[in-house]
């Protein structure tokens, strides 16, 4: 027998919205099921049910935006915290990269609901991203998400000669962490002191656990890309708004 689902669960399930938008959108009457407004909240359905969504609800959500910015070591991805300044207050006009390509004008209404599409520690930099959009949330930190990640890392070995290639095996598969085993990562040198990780998932300072595991320090690190959106060019500090085209 099939189950009942939440209106909002079944709604993220099939990438309408965000549970949060979800709920939003039946309190104002914008979701239809099988062509009938519902508009109270906790209103379940069963799966084969059609579900619709009015052309406001669209339209609001086109005006969501998502911005990339390069983070410099020292600020915090989410809330301030012991006096540390967060990503998001580089997110003001002086501070957006001169060569972004995006027509999009800013406004300080942009910067509301504009929250970290998951994190990066203060002592990491580089690819951040903000969001107001769920959908863009949900495909970079939900529960099933498989996004790589590209870190460059600079290490030093903190052991006698080379780290040996059984323990380059190990960063790519065989660590545990937590309590249970990692995902399969790919890890590779880019030169003698440099390299890259690609992960699909993102413990708190795996990576710095990861290296600290086979006698590795790590001296800096940057993540470079997200699923297909890359750092690229820009600088420190600055930002710039998500192309229409890019995709994760």
């Amino acid at each position: 027998m099939t189950e009942l689902v939440r209106l909002s669960k079944r709604m993220s399930e099939l990438g309408l919205s965000s549970r949060r938008e979800a709920d939003e959108w039946i309190a104002r009457g914008w979701v239809r099921v099988d062509g009938q407004v519902i508009s109270e909240l906790g209103s379940k359905v069963l799966p084969h049910q059609k579900i619709t969504v009015e052309r406001q609800a669209a339209a609001e959500q086109s005006k969501r935006v998502t911005v990339l910015i390069n983070k410099p070591m020292g600020y915090v991805s989410g809330q301030a915290e012991d006096g540390y300044t967060p990503a998001i207050a580089l997110i003001k006009a002086e501070n957006r990269w001169a060569d972004d390509p995006s027509p999009e004008t800013f406004h300080p209404t942009q910067l509301r609901s504009l929250v970290p599409a998951g994190r990066l520690d203060i002592d990491s930099v580089g690819l951040l991203i903000l969001t107001q959009d769920g959908r863009v949330a949900k495909t970079l930190i939900g529960q099933d998400t498989a996004i790589e990640k590209e870190y460059l890392v600079r290490v030093q070995y903190t052991k006698e000669g080379k780290l040996p290639e059984s323990d380059l095996k190990k960063l790519c598969f065989g660590l545990w962490m937590d309590g249970k085993p990692l995902l399969a990562a790919k890890v590779r040198w880019q030169n003698d002191d440099q390299l890259s990780f690609t992960l699909k998932e993102g413990k708190k300072r795996q990576i710095r656990r990861m290296c600290d595991m086979v006698g590795l320090k790590v001296i800096g690190l940057k993540r470079v890309r997200i699923g297909k959106v890359k750092l690229g060019d820009l600088p420190v500090g600055q930002w710039r708004y998500l192309r229409p085209d890019e995709q994760f």
